[in-house]
């Protein structure tokens, strides 16, 4: 299907004249179309339909009837979480919140109609679209993987099956195997979250395979948390775990599936294990909307708002926003400030200034959690960080514990506040 839409130019100048009048309604009830139900989407369907009390509506469209979260999926990898704790419906949504939740895949928009398109055919029409897709990969960033050998070397890096796939190939590594793992280039959806996994792996392999090593082929100078993490590893695996960085070969790295093998600057590895986290950029989407810059999409920091046409905001992953990180704290945070800002333009509810903020917490053994985090105000230019926080190496036990037992009641919270 071919989507008539607006170029650049012409989309500048209608978010000028947007801005300058106020907005006229298609109908009598403002309509909200929300695409992904994950910690950016569902969030802000839920705010927008809470603080609406049904002046507004609301259709959340999101392909899986039970949404798995990336974030805390390495606590299942390292055996600390079981995976039905990780899923969530969207019956509260809907029953509680009265948000009309479509079980289909987006798949084009139409920003000079004002709808979307949807893999069954239909299309739902809307005056604010708000795009939260999470993540997609690059075609060819890792030479001899694409999606489909996600089965032979998983990605595990969008929740649910994945993540199960890996955990069984991990227990059925053979004594004193191989596992590897292709990290991305930045930026990418959870910094520590491929040494989070390295460190969860880690802690499974010691108590199931102790004489099993790890590699980490990494295109990156150093990464976030690395002096936390190369000091967890030291403390509880260590010899079990090897780096190797842009320095050694780490940017020219291809695979072979079939065979499983790495090729690393021309060393041939066998590895029993892979794990190939690609490059990655916005959802597909935002790409079919024509809202991207390359690969990811720019938004206007007070609202979330496209560059490119200002009733479309972007949220989470995909955006291009400053110096937030893509996280699910960081979609949940932005998602609150733009369900702010929609309700304000389609109803008379106030609109409060722009603040954001972020923690990632990471567990590298049990009882052992470090994070990193920041608080960030709206410029003109982009999300700007404030102020910022780490956790320090040398930290005692219970600090570190503290820490972990933050994060779960964090975990709890979140998807309270994603899903009611």
């Amino acid at each position: 299907m071919t989507f008539d839409r607006r170029t650049v130019i012409g989309g500048l100048a209608a978010g000028a004249a947007a801005l300058s009048a106020p907005m006229v309604m298609a109908q009598g009830v403002p309509r909200v179309v929300v695409v992904g139900g994950g910690a950016g989407g569902a969030t802000a369907a839920r705010y927008i339909a809470k603080g609406s009390q049904g002046a507004v509506s609301v259709t959340l469209i999101e392909p899986t009837r039970r949404y798995y979260t990336c974030f805390f999926s390495n606590l299942y990898l390292g055996g600390l979480r079981e995976m039905d704790s990780l899923g969530h419906d969207y019956g509260t949504l809907a029953a509680e919140y009265g948000i009309n939740v479509v079980h289909d895949w987006a798949v084009g928009v139409d920003r000079d109609t004002r709808t979307v398109s949807l893999a069954s055919g239909a299309s739902i029409p809307y005056d604010k679209l708000i795009l939260s897709p999470g993540i997609d990969f690059k075609e060819g960033a890792v030479p001899g993987w694409d999606v489909t050998a996600q089965s032979a070397m998983p990605h595990a890096y969008k929740g649910g099956t994945q993540a199960q796939l890996l955990k069984a190939q991990v227990m059925a590594m053979p004594e004193g195997g191989t596992f590897a793992i292709v990290t991305p280039p930045n930026p990418y959806r959870c910094p520590p979250g491929p040494y989070e996994r390295v460190s969860m792996v880690a802690h499974t392999l010691s108590e199931v395979n102790p004489s099993a090593k790890i590699l980490i082929v990494d295109p990156k100078e150093g990464y976030s948390k690395q002096a936390l993490f190369e000091e967890g590893w030291q403390a509880h695996y260590g010899g079990m775990i090897e780096r190797i960085g842009p320095d050694f070969g780490g940017t020219n790295v291809s695979v072979n599936p079939a065979e499983m093998t790495i090729d690393i600057d021309g060393q041939v590895e066998s590895v029993d294990v892979c794990n190939v986290i690609p490059a990655q950029q916005a959802g597909h989407i935002v790409h079919a909307a024509g809202l991207t810059d390359g690969d990811w999409a720019p938004v206007n920091a007070v609202d979330l708002s496209s560059k490119t046409d200002p009733d479309v905001h972007i949220l989470g992953d995909s955006a291009a926003q400053g110096d937030m990180p893509k996280s699910g704290f960081a979609a949940n945070s932005q998602a609150k400030v733009c369900a702010n800002a929609v309700l304000g333009a389609l109803t008379d509810a106030r609109v409060f200034p722009a603040r954001f903020s972020n923690t990632c917490w990471s567990l590298i053994a049990p009882e052992d959690g470090v994070k990193v985090g920041a608080t960030y105000e709206a410029t003109e230019e982009k999300i700007a960080s404030i102020d910022s926080f780490i956790s320090q190496p040398g930290e005692d036990a219970e600090t570190r514990a503290q820490t972990y037992q933050e994060s779960l009641g964090w975990y709890a919270a979140i998807t309270t506040d994603m899903f009611g």
